[in-house]
């Protein structure tokens, strides 16, 4: 079994905060399936998890994992870029999840871009209910990692305090740019 990293463990505590049994819910950035799985634990058999990824591979290792969990009923699979949630899902979410970067394992020259990111982050804020969390881990160690995590933090600086808090969470002892976090809770 995978080692999780401290970022997606603490991202995971604060989606379970929010989350209740029959939620709709977003993993913006599936990758291999392991934020689908959780999330598709969390939402119940009544809740519905949405979950997004741009490469044909990354939904099929995601759904051989939900299907090996008796949970591919509760998700509804999309090859469609984050920055399209809004075409998909048309009801308030509890909870959005990403994890940027690329895909382990998988072409590593495919990566999140700060452009398409910061438009699906709005996207989500819109479609978050009131008391909803956007978790954010953001890899910072690849190219083109310093700057989507930089472009990140100056948008979430100016997102208006009367709506939203945002937290940043990064580990400042540990070598080779471990991912940080941030955690967007929307407060009306």
């Amino acid at each position: 079994m995978a080692v999780i990293n401290k970022s997606v463990l603490m991202a995971r505590k604060y989606i379970s905060s929010c989350v209740s049994d029959g939620d709709r819910v977003i993993d913006a950035t599936c990758g291999n399936g392991h934020d689908t799985l959780f999330l598709a634990k969390i939402v119940g058999e009544k809740g519905k998890v949405f979950s997004f990824d741009i490469q044909p591979e990354a939904l099929v290792n995601t759904r051989r994992l939900l299907e090996a969990n008796n949970l591919a009923d509760r998700v509804h699979l999309i090859q469609s870029g984050h920055e399209r949630m809004d075409s998909h899902v048309h009801e308030k979410v509890a909870a959005v999840m990403f994890n940027l970067g690329y895909l382990p394992g998988g072409n590593h020259k495919i990566i999140t871009r700060p452009d398409t990111t910061v438009e699906a982050l709005a996207k989500s804020l819109q479609l978050l209910c009131a008391g909803g969390v956007v978790t954010v881990v953001v890899y910072s160690g690849h190219e083109g990692g310093r700057e989507e995590k930089n472009t990140l933090l100056n948008y979430c600086r100016n997102l208006n305090q009367e709506y939203f808090t945002v937290l940043y969470y990064e580990i400042i002892n540990q070598i080779n740019e471990p991912p940080s976090l941030l955690v967007i809770e929307r407060l009306l």
